[in-house]
C-alpha cells in the first residue's frame, strides 16, 4: 500500500469526523452570540489546548521547520522569548481587564475603552491580517501537498476550503475549537516519529549540531550583541525586536488566541488557559525545530530556495509508505486547522464589530446569526483570492512575521495605553475598569 493511499484512509475518516463535529455542533449553534464568540462555554482542559493549537498551525508545522533550515538553532527564539513572557504577561494582567471590559472581541475592548473610530479602524486592520493569514494556510497547504500528490493549486485550495467551510458555516466557533483539539492531537501523532528518527539517524542533538556551521548551531553564543548590517539575528533584535514588540504585540492582541481564553467559563480560567497552554508550548518546538535543524545539514548541500519544502523533504526521506500517509494527514490537520481559525474569525470580526455594531445596529439576533454564515463564505473566497500573495515569499515565517509586524504591535500600544493609563482617553465615560483598579 502506498502513503498516498494510507493518507486517504486516514484522511477520510478524519475528514467524515469534522463534519460530523460540525452537523452536531450546529444544534447548540442557535444564536449569533452562539455561534460568533461562545463566550463562556468550554472548561478548562479545552481552552488550554485550543489556545496552544491556534498557534501551532501553519506557522509551526511548515513555517518553523522552514525557519530552523535556514536559520538552525536561533529558530528556538520564535518559540521561548518570543512566546513564554509575553504568554505570562496576557495572563496575569490582560485577560483580567478583558473580562471586567465584558468586551465579546479583542475590536469590542477598543470601542468600550476608546471611542467608535479606533473601533472600525481596529476591527478593519484585523480583517484585513485574517484574510492575509487564512490565505497562508491555503498556500502551505497547497505546497505541501503539490509535492505529495502533484495535483494542482486551484484543486488543493477547492478542496480544503470546501472542507472548511462546510463545518465553520455549520457549528461556528464551537465547531472549530472541537475540531482544534482533534486536529492538534493528529498533528502531534503525525510529527513525533519524525523528530524520534531525526535523532537517531544523527546519534543525538550533540552529533546533529555539528553538522552545522557555527552561526546555525547555537541558540545565543554565535549573536552579536547589536549588528543588524550583517547578521541575521543579534541579541538586541531577538530581545526587543521579537521578544517584546513581536511577541508581546502577537500574544496579547491577536484576535484567535483572545477569543479562546474568553470561550472560558469564568474568570479563574481564563487566566489559567495561557498559563497551561505556556508549560507545553516550552516542550513542542522539538517537534519541529529538530527536524528543521536536520534539514539545514542535508540543504547546505544543496541550492534551496523554498525552505518551506523541508518538513515535506524529511518526511519523504525517513518515513516509510504507512507514517508517510500519517505524517500527510497530520500536516493538512494542522493547515485546515488554521485555515478555520482565521475563517471564524473574520466572520466574527464583520459580523460583531463592523456590520452589527454600524452599519445595522437594530436587526434581529436571527439575522446576525445569518449574517455570520455568510459572512463566513465571503471570508472563505477572501482566504482563496489572498493565497496567491504568499507564493511571492520564500518563507511563511518571515511573511507571517511581516503581518504582525504591520498589524500587531501598533494595537499593542494601543492597548497598553488603554490598560494602564487614565491620559490616554475620555475614561470616565468608557466603563472599563483599568489594571488595578479593578482589581483593588
Amino acid at each position: 500500500m502506498t502513503g498516498r493511499s494510507v493518507a486517504f484512509l486516514i484522511l477520510g475518516p478524519y475528514l467524515v469526523a469534522i463534519l460530523a463535529t460540525g452537523y452536531l455542533v450546529r444544534k447548540k449553534a442557535t444564536t449569533s452570540s452562539a455561534f460568533l464568540h461562545a463566550r463562556n462555554m468550554l472548561p478548562l482542559s479545552i481552552t488550554s489546548v485550543v489556545f496552544l493549537a491556534a498557534n501551532c498551525r501553519a506557522l509551526e508545522t511548515v513555517g518553523i521547520v522552514a525557519a530552523s533550515a535556514k536559520y538552525g538553532l536561533p529558530a528556538l527564539h520564535f518559540y521561548w522569548i518570543g512566546a513564554i513572557p509575553a504568554m505570562v504577561f496576557l495572563a496575569l494582567f490582560m485577560l483580567p481587564v478583558y473580562r471586567h471590559s465584558r468586551a465579546l472581541t479583542v475590536p469590542d475592548f477598543l470601542r468600550i475603552r476608546y471611542n467608535d473610530a479606533t473601533h472600525i479602524l481596529s476591527a478593519s486592520c484585523l480583517a484585513a491580517m485574517m484574510a492575509l493569514i487564512a490565505g497562508i494556510g491555503l498556500y502551505a497547504i497547497s505546497s505541501v501537498l503539490h509535492l505529495f500528490f502533484g495535483w494542482s493549486f486551484f484543486r488543493l485550495i477547492l478542496l480544503t476550503s470546501g472542507f472548511v467551510l462546510c463545518y465553520v458555516v455549520s457549528g461556528g466557533l464551537r465547531a472549530t475549537i472541537y475540531n482544534e483539539v482533534l486536529q492538534f492531537m493528529l498533528t502531534i501523532v503525525g510529527l513525533a516519529p519524525l523528530m524520534v528518527k531525526v535523532l537517531r539517524d544523527f546519534h543525538g542533538i550533540r552529533e546533529l549540531r555539528k553538522g552545522l556551521p557555527y552561526g546555525m548551531n547555537h541558540i545565543w553564543s554565535p549573536l552579536p550583541l547589536m549588528w543588524p548590517q550583517t547578521a541575521t539575528f543579534d541579541i538586541t533584535g531577538v530581545v526587543l525586536g521579537l521578544g517584546l514588540v513581536l511577541s508581546f504585540g502577537y500574544w496579547c492582541t491577536d484576535f484567535l488566541l483572545i477569543q479562546r481564553a474568553l470561550t472560558a467559563r469564568s474568570m479563574r480560567e481564563s487566566i489559567e488557559t495561557p498559563l497551561i497552554a505556556a508549560i507545553f508550548k516550552l516542550f513542542f518546538p522539538a517537534l519541529l525545530v529538530i527536524p528543521g535543524v536536520a534539514a539545514a545539514v542535508f540543504f547546505r548541500k544543496t541550492e534551496v530556495t523554498y525552505y518551506d519544502q523541508a518538513l515535506p523533504f524529511l518526511m519523504q526521506r525517513y518515513y516509510g509508505q504507512a507514517l508517510l500517509g500519517l505524517g500527510i494527514s497530520a500536516i493538512l490537520a494542522s493547515l485546515m486547522s488554521g485555515l478555520a481559525g482565521n475563517i471564524s474569525a473574520l466572520s466574527a470580526l464583520w459580523t460583531h464589530d463592523l456590520y452589527r455594531s454600524h452599519l445595522n445596529p437594530n436587526a434581529s439576533d436571527q439575522h446576525y446569526l445569518t449574517m455570520g454564515r455568510i459572512s463566513t463564505v465571503v471570508a472563505t473566497i477572501l482566504a482563496i483570492a489572498t493565497a496567491s500573495i504568499a507564493f511571492r515569499y520564500h518563507s511563511l515565517m518571515e511573511y507571517q512575521t511581516l503581518l504582525f509586524s504591520l498589524f500587531n504591535a501598533p494595537l499593542f500600544a494601543a492597548f497598553l495605553l488603554g490598560m494602564f493609563t487614565t491620559w490616554a482617553t475620555q475614561l470616565p465615560d468608557s466603563g472599563v475598569c483599568l489594571l488595578g483598579s479593578s482589581q483593588q
